[in-house]
């Protein structure tokens, strides 16, 4: 499993946006990869959440975050294949360990161990911009801190 979770090694400048859910990463990943005539890796997580649901009808349970972290090095390894001089990541293993503990209190030491060894050459912190209810803002200032803990402790 772990063999899976490596990153390749590449002179093409990585960037990940990092940042809690609609917050605007996918726009953004996607907008400056237009930009910068480049290539982008989308979220893994949505595309495996979505098949999981129209499937199984369940929703995102702690044994599918491994399973998630391969599938997210797999298409950001795979977009560094066509990158031109750099690649934007819509997410990155660390949000998938911040989602991880605030979700279900634990994160599965191998994908800390992954989530801290992925490196980058620049973060976006991106945050939402459209107030939601009382409940939904107090939690997305929770996850903001949680990012932010995490990458100065990266």
């Amino acid at each position: 499993m772990e063999e899976n979770l490596k990153q390749q090694h590449t002179s093409i400048v990585k960037f990940a946006l990092f940042g809690p859910e609609s917050s605007g990463k996918t726009t953004l990943a996607s907008q400056l990869a237009d930009y910068f005539d480049t290539v982008w890796a989308p979220e893994y997580a949505r595309e495996y959440l979505e098949n999981k649901l129209d499937k199984t009808e369940q929703i995102c349970e702690p044994e599918d975050l491994l399973p998630i972290a391969v599938g997210q090095t797999k298409a950001e390894n795979d977009a560094l294949l066509t990158a031109n001089k750099y690649l934007f990541c819509d997410t990155s293993l660390l949000v998938t360990k911040v989602f991880s503990e605030i979700v279900y209190n634990f994160c599965d030491p191998v994908l800390n161990k992954a989530a801290r060894k992925h490196k980058y050459d620049l973060f976006f912190l991106t945050d939402i911009d459209v107030l939601g209810n009382r409940m939904v803002c107090e939690i997305n200032l929770m996850i903001e801190k949680k990012h932010l803990l995490s990458l100065k402790m990266h």
